[in-house]
């Protein structure tokens, strides 16, 4: 894995300005002021959202007030996804601050998953680094943690404290000097174009050859259309990666949560 820490505190702290605003339809007591926030990009909307969600039930009648979720133009925005990812796939065009609407009722179930506690959250985060690790280490290294490591891995995301999550994640992100690299780089390719949610498939960091395989590589045999003459645009942090950067290093620098697939 990359050693440069300074890359890895960048993608930790990218924060995105949002304004909430509480949807004209919801019916409140007084006027709802918009609410404003620095959105972790590495987290997710209902884990960092409790201070968006006191403040407009200060102004609803309680019998109004129902699950909440967060709506973009007019685009259901899935809690599930870290924040980044929605912000690039839906918003990253746009200028500043991200407006997302705010809703206490009409819940699209077609949509969007419930999400009724932290728990739940937590269950898929620990879903998704349990995924990662069985492409990178045949799940040994998540499997030699004790629980005390995986609540650590959680409440740092939950916490946003970058030194208390790298302290379990880098153990997760190593791998011994003669393997070269992981078994299988944990990714997934998501577009705003298709209804597929996401490519996902098994792919090696090293060729049969010995050479290591580069984003480029990863690219033509996943999403071709990807590739441009300008360089690889990598959507989970808005960066471009020429297409001759090993997808290892790729992966270390700007996946979302550094051990999870994004």
């Amino acid at each position: 894995m990359t050693d440069d820490k300074d890359v890895l505190r960048d993608v930790w702290f990218g924060r995105i300005p949002t304004c909430f605003t509480l949807y004209q339809d919801e019916i409140t007591e007084r006027e709802a002021e918009p609410y404003y926030l620095l959105l972790p990009r590495i987290s997710y909307l209902t884990l960092v959202t409790d201070k968006v969600k006191k403040h407009f039930q200060k102004v609803m009648r309680q019998e109004e007030i129902n699950e909440i979720w967060f709506e973009y133009e007019g685009t259901p925005l899935k809690w599930h996804y870290p924040i980044g990812l929605l912000f690039d796939l839906h918003a990253s065009n746009t200028a500043l601050p991200w407006n997302i609407t705010v809703h206490f009722k009409n819940f699209p179930e077609k949509d969007l998953l419930h999400c009724h506690s932290k728990d739940v959250i937590e269950a898929h985060f620990m879903a998704c680094i349990k995924e990662a690790d069985a492409l990178k280490h045949k799940s040994q290294v998540i499997n030699e943690m004790q629980k005390k490591d995986h609540k650590q891995l959680w409440m740092g995301l939950q916490n946003d404290k970058f030194e208390q999550f790298w302290a379990i994640n880098r153990k997760l992100m190593e791998y011994p000097p003669e393997d070269n690299g992981f078994r299988y780089i944990p990714f997934r390719i998501y577009q705003a174009t298709t209804e597929r949610p996401f490519i996902q498939k098994l792919f090696r960091p090293i060729a049969s050859g010995g050479q290591l395989h580069t984003l480029g590589d990863l690219l033509k045999d996943v999403c071709p259309s990807a590739i441009t003459p300008e360089g690889v645009s990598y959507l989970g942090f808005s960066r471009t990666f020429p297409a001759a950067q090993p997808c290892g290093v790729a992966f270390d620098c700007s996946s979302h949560a550094p051990s999870v697939p994004a």
